[in-house]
């Protein structure tokens, strides 16, 4: 480990330190930019309190992983120049987030650009190669483990993956600064309680209620803040106004230019889309959407359906072209502009993806005599009820048009979404 120059005091994890070579990192403009892009992008006109920022869940990530790294060094896993890789790979697993966070991944994907992974690979090798190599640490390593390549599949997922510091950190951090107590989980448990087998994660049988009590806190903030039909409400205006605006603010070709991303955050783009031109029915719009996400004057939910559904037929509502021709039928029916209907499916896997996106089908758990056990998630009760993916289905509109759309919609999807429940139960 490098040599300890500051301590941060985190309301969530207490008092914790920095390293040189962390250090340098975090004082660098890219890394400090972290702070003008909220964690929770617009949830916080829902939950007043929800102001933090991708910049100190990074830090947080970063000592729980450092913890990790002890714990499976005190086991004799890893020396001390892993919990160093795991810490700078843990700091930097968020550097490359959009304006927004997710919300302007959702842009990206429309054009086929990428992910803000790969954005993230970028930034660590062109900007923190001679950082990193001052310290004795390669671009490339750090790099690998902060997005889940590295050959030690077991450090990728100390990373990210259903027993990750990044979902630790971030369900603590965000019931903490939402007030929405689901997210109240015992990681000290979990870490404490980690091992290593066959080069893969795994956890003392004696803390699987700890481990199920992490997933099932998951699945509650997806469902009362991160999916909450307020806060959908009002990333969807983002969302539409930054796709209107796109060509004219030249965000998603930002994406092949790394200083001109690098100057996107929440508030510049917000700014840029408030002082746009009406030069065109389509900057209109934006500016307009842009004005009311300011002054909170958000969409309206006039039809939602909530399921627990398979992969397939999560495919099938996740299909833009599809959704998007419902949403002009609806739009149609109910006489309003297109641009005045969305249809918004928000979906997530019950469990969260394994480094390189793959499901989590199982967990190891090692007994007390050392013996492991390869159990599949079906097998815990508790975990099967929630199995499969988590997906709302909403049409918003303005104020204005609710009545009308709400009419139209029931008549457009009202059949359509008794199929898919017959589906689901099939």
């Amino acid at each position: 480990m490098d040599k300890i120059v500051a301590e941060i005091s985190d309301p969530v994890h207490g008092y914790f330190y920095l390293s040189s070579v962390e250090k340098e990192i975090v004082d660098s403009r890219e890394f400090q930019r972290l702070r003008r892009i909220r964690q929770l992008s617009s949830a916080y006109l829902t939950y007043p309190s929800a102001q933090h920022t991708r910049f100190e869940h990074s830090l947080g990530t970063m000592h729980l992983a450092g913890k990790v790294g002890l714990s499976l060094k005190s086991k004799g896993y890893i020396n001390s120049d892993k919990v160093q890789l795991l810490r700078l790979a843990a700091l930097l697993h968020d550097i490359g987030h959009g304006p927004f966070s997710h919300l302007f991944e959702e842009i990206i994907a429309l054009k086929g650009n990428g992910t803000h992974e790969d954005i993230g690979k970028r930034i660590i090798k062109e900007r923190f190669k001679d950082t990193l190599a001052k310290h004795g640490y390669t671009e490339d390593e750090v790099s690998e483990l902060a997005f889940g390549e590295s050959d030690e599949q077991y450090l990728n997922e100390v990373i990210s993956g259903s027993l990750s510091v990044d979902l630790m950190d971030y369900l603590l951090r965000d019931s903490y600064f939402t007030g929405a107590h689901y997210g109240r989980i015992d990681a000290e448990r979990i870490i404490s309680s980690l091992e290593v087998y066959n080069n893969r994660l795994a956890l003392d049988k004696a803390a699987l209620n700890s481990f199920e009590s992490l997933l099932i806190a998951r699945y509650q903030m997806f469902k009362a803040v991160y999916f909450h039909k307020t806060v959908r409400a009002a990333e969807i205006m983002l969302l539409k106004a930054m796709q209107l605006a796109d060509e004219y603010m030249h965000l998603t070709s930002a994406y092949n230019n790394l200083e001109e991303y690098l100057k996107l955050t929440d508030d510049y783009v917000l700014i840029n889309l408030l002082n746009l031109p009406d030069t065109s029915k389509e900057l209109k719009l934006a500016k307009r959407f842009a004005e009311d996400y300011r002054d909170r004057r958000l969409f309206k939910s006039v039809f939602e359906s909530i399921m627990q559904a398979t992969s397939t037929l999560i495919n099938r509502l996740t299909d833009v072209k599809y959704l998007s021709e419902r949403a002009k039928e609806i739009a149609s029916e109910a006489s309003v502009d297109e641009y005045l209907v969305y249809i918004d499916s928000a979906k997530a896997p019950s469990i969260p993806r394994a480094p390189g996106r793959e499901e989590v089908k199982d967990l190891i758990l090692i007994d007390k005599d050392g013996t492991s056990n390869i159990i599949n998630m079906k097998d815990i009760p508790l975990i099967a009820s929630i199995l499969g993916f988590m997906n709302m289905i909403r049409v918003y509109t303005t104020n204005e048009d609710r009545d009308k759309v709400k009419e139209a919609a029931y008549k457009v999807l009202g059949r359509e979404t008794d199929r898919w429940y017959e589906r689901v139960a099939v």
